[in-house]
């Protein structure tokens, strides 16, 4: 039978004719193409039940090797730049070792007092209080609140400020409250709060 044959008897054949009990009188084309829809329907069906979990199963192993090489390149890079980090770590220990030089010890804080008060009397500052408040601890040290009143020049104001800022020990300066005394027209009344640090450790 020829191609052509094969085709006009498909063409004039009806579906409802086929009987499943006897598949083995279907004709050739109709049989061809049940072939094609099982093996298909076999094809799609592993591909779905086998296939694809493999294929998820590859995308979360590339996944997890991404992952896995970027803690390989960052503890390659930690282990070469070792020696660099110790390095950093000990300067470092020496930076901090030198600013806690630099904070009073219970000890040296009327000596402290004693610094700005010169300073504010070496400016040419009328001196009116220097009070240390009520310590307040902060999580590795103590910060010493210290109350200041002077009255001076502009000028004079401004070198005592200066002067503070140069004391060995470290004291930062806050809340300014700068008027005229009322007085003569150059002068000023000032009001700030001081503060310094004390290291606490272990406290």
């Amino acid at each position: 039978m020829s191609l052509a044959d094969s085709l006009k008897g498909l063409n004039e054949f009806d579906i409802n004719d086929l009987d499943v009990n006897n598949a083995g009188i279907w004709p050739a084309p109709v049989k061809a193409i049940v072939v094609l829809i099982v093996f298909g329907l076999i094809v799609g069906g592993g591909y779905w039940f086998f296939i694809a979990d493999e294929y998820v199963r590859l995308d979360q192993a590339e996944s997890r090797e991404a992952d896995l090489r970027k803690q390989y390149e960052e503890k390659a890079y930690k282990v070469a730049n070792l020696e660099v980090f110790k390095s950093q770590m000990v300067e470092m220990e020496e930076t901090f070792g030198a600013l806690v030089k630099q904070l009073p010890s219970d000890t040296e804080v009327p000596g402290l007092l004693e610094d700005i008060t010169n300073t504010a009397v070496g400016s040419g500052l009328a001196l009116q209080e220097v009070a240390l408040q009520s310590e307040q601890r902060r999580d590795f040290y103590v910060e010493l609140p210290i109350n200041i009143r002077v009255s001076g020049t502009y000028h004079e104001l401004a070198t005592f400020v200066s002067s503070v800022a140069s004391l060995p020990r470290i004291v930062t300066l806050h809340d300014f409250t700068i008027k005229p005394t009322g007085g003569e027209a150059d002068r000023l009344d000032m009001q700030v709060l001081a503060r310094t640090y004390r290291y606490q450790a272990g406290e």
